[in-house]
């Protein structure tokens, strides 16, 4: 009697075992479902809408600045130079039918007009006062490119002649510390040094790569990815601008041979066949990369030492 009593007290023990293992697994599951859900992106229906009213009004408040034909010049780096330094001074000059426009911030909004500045094929840093001086630290040693435009309080760029300038340089023993990114003189995080270098702190969301010039040809056509960059919020998220500059080449409905390809999360390429900026709207809370391509009318890649291709990850923070 007694050993039966312990065979079915046995039985009792591993069925209220299984059970509670069961109830376990399936809170576990559960935990597990809610937190993929939780982690997945919302489902986002983009769609292109025109301008923004708050842009159209800036617009207008700022008279005839965005009918400007800004010239700019590179004065230093000087074209094909070697820099002896990982410091790089950067010096501009602009000039053209301004009407009144002048690169300088508003530091109640934050914004004005500026010259994007783009290090190689880095993400810009915006240049707001041309009196002011504008460095690149810890420059590595290797050839680069430096590319430089002006652009609206809303980071559109002016798409004249002359609007756009690019050097190569070269930085030779320049003592660069390749285990820091190279930075503006304000601190921005402008490149990586090389691929260890530690970006854990880049601002605005930048994914930074080795910093280099590639193999690019600054006769063949290229592609300047501009904008979308860094963290939206708020308002900021309703409408995304994409931007970007084009040299030597015209798009499709100018007549041209090439198109720009647009991709947001690997999702269904668009095409761009007219220079011109787009604005996107119905973006998910998340991260979302972008990608922009320069291609043929045929849709093949147009390669100019890596660049014609680029892809930015932004944050969209509702």
């Amino acid at each position: 009697m007694k050993l039966k009593t312990l065979s079915i007290a046995a039985v009792v023990l591993a069925a209220l075992t299984a059970c509670t293992n069961k109830a376990t697994n399936e809170q576990t599951n559960a935990n597990a479902a809610n937190a993929n859900s939780a982690s997945a992106p919302a489902v986002q229906n983009l769609s292109e809408i025109p301008r923004p009213q708050k842009i159209s009004e800036m617009m207008v408040q700022r008279g005839d600045q965005d009918k400007a034909l800004p010239l700019i010049r590179i004065v230093e780096p000087k074209a094909n130079s070697t820099v002896n330094s990982s410091t790089v001074k950067v010096r501009l000059e602009l000039d053209g039918d301004l009407k009144g426009y002048k690169p300088m911030k508003d530091m109640a909004t934050g914004m004005g007009n500026h010259i994007h500045v783009i290090l190689d094929n880095q993400p810009y840093e915006a240049y707001y006062n041309l009196d002011q001086d504008f460095e690149l630290r810890n420059v590595s040693d290797g050839e680069h490119l430096l590319r430089v435009f002006p652009s609206r309080p809303w980071h559109e760029s002016f798409k004249n002649d002359g609007a756009f300038q690019m050097v190569k340089f070269t930085v030779k023993n320049g003592g660069a510390d390749t285990t820091k990114p190279a930075t503006t003189n304000s601190g921005q995080t402008v490149a990586n040094a090389n691929s260890n270098a530690n970006t854990a702190a880049a601002p605005e969301g930048k994914d930074m790569q080795p910093s280099t010039a590639g193999t690019i040809d600054p006769e063949k056509p290229l592609l300047t990815y501009s904008r979308p960059k860094g963290e939206y919020k708020g308002a900021d998220t309703d409408a995304v601008m994409i931007d970007f500059w084009l040299a030597n080449a015209r798009l499709k409905d100018g007549g041209g041979d090439y198109r720009v390809r647009y991709s947001v999360d690997g999702g269904e390429p668009q095409y761009l066949d007219k220079w011109e900026p787009i604005w996107l709207t119905g973006w998910a809370a998340g991260k979302h990369k972008i990608k922009l391509e320069l291609v043929s009318k045929n849709g093949n890649p147009v390669e100019n030492g890596g660049y014609n291709a680029t892809e930015r990850e932004i944050t969209i923070t509702k």
